[in-house]
């Protein structure tokens, strides 16, 4: 006889009584294949011993599975080389890619999911979550867990631990990058325009800028650095700043090319020359960068990379693998364009 539902137990507790990971005791759960006859036994023997009764309900087989990517948003061409990469990954592995944002016109104001939004995910069959610069709180992250939904994060706004599987750039080193490029054409007095403080990529390119300053023994002056929101308008409006200085800066590093576009038109209201009265590098390398006027030098992120990169590990951690490391980082790279030059 069965026992009673423990709504105590846990998926975790019942992959830990049958011997196996959580992702494996989920597909045994959903009824996916890639297990063996025993080990579905241990597994079914657990559930029934632990009375565990997800909330989602037990889920049928969905053919050959498709992924969930959710994005803080999807206007901008830093998400759709993201997603280009996501979807070729996902494919080699025949699997399908579906897409979702965090914000929408019932919910405008959002900045991470929601555990409602996870469950329903769940409960439709998908073998795994994407989540792409966007908030993830410790009920979130604790509701994929428990419904064995294996999780990755492209980009993580903010903190994670070992739990969360992230994939990201070396943003660190790309600001030292930019901002050395800049320090070896001769300028000095170089502005930094980043985005919201609680940004942990952007923290990081805000601290290799910071670095690079010192190591050539410059002062990191906190006048010179501005904040954004990675759109063109506040790389605008923080240019502005900038720039009304009575010391303006001869050089400004944004922290993505979006924003260093609202820069260069800010400059050009001005009557400024780019790059002969103003350098500018930006960052990401999106399609944009080579087609402005003059082409922007940048910091290329590797996005499509991290797209198929992440698909892979989701895919990986539904099998039942351990990744090889929690928090992957791709090299970025310097691409020098014309909007760089040294001062006058």
């Amino acid at each position: 006889m069965s026992r009673t539902a423990n709504p105590r137990a846990t998926l975790a507790a019942v992959a830990e009584r049958a011997g196996v990971s959580k992702a494996t005791a989920s597909k045994v759960l959903n009824g996916r294949p890639g297990v063996s006859d025993e080990t579905r036994r241990l597994v079914r023997k657990a559930i029934e011993e632990l009375g565990y009764m997800p909330s989602t309900g037990p889920r049928e087989p969905q053919g050959k599975g498709s992924i969930n990517v959710v994005f803080d948003h999807i206007l901008d061409m830093y998400s759709l080389y993201v997603l280009d990469g996501v979807i070729e990954g996902a494919a080699a592995f025949d699997v399908d890619v579906v897409t979702g944002v965090v914000a929408t016109e019932e919910t405008p104001n959002a900045r991470s999911m929601g555990e409602a939004r996870i469950r329903d995910i769940a409960a439709r069959g998908h073998v795994g979550l994407i989540v792409v610069t966007s908030e993830l709180t410790g009920a979130e992250i604790e509701t994929c867990e428990s419904l064995g939904l294996p999780l990755v994060v492209i980009d993580p706004v903010n903190p994670l631990d070992d739990r969360v599987t992230s994939v990201g750039a070396t943003n660190w080193a790309g600001g030292v990058q930019a901002t050395r490029h800049l320090i070896d054409l001769g300028h000095r007095r170089i502005g930094y325009i980043g985005g919201p403080n609680g940004s942990v990529f952007g923290r990081e390119r805000l601290h290799g800028y910071r670095e690079a300053l010192e190591a050539a023994g410059i002062h990191a002056d906190s006048a010179l650095t501005a904040t954004g929101h990675y759109d063109a308008a506040s790389g605008g409006e923080a240019a502005r700043a900038l720039l009304s200085l009575d010391e303006p800066p001869t050089a400004i590093f944004a922290a993505n090319d979006t924003m260093a576009l609202g820069v260069l038109r800010e400059a050009r209201s001005r009557g400024l020359r780019v790059p002969e009265d103003l350098s500018l590098v930006g960052f990401d390398d999106t399609y944009s960068a080579a087609w402005t006027d003059p082409p922007l030098t940048t910091v290329r992120q590797p996005l499509r990379q991290m797209g198929r990169v992440a698909a892979r590990t989701a895919l990986e951690l539904a099998e039942g693998r351990v990744p090889d490391s929690h928090h992957v980082q791709l090299a970025t790279s310097l691409v020098i364009r014309e909007s760089t030059a040294p001062p006058r």
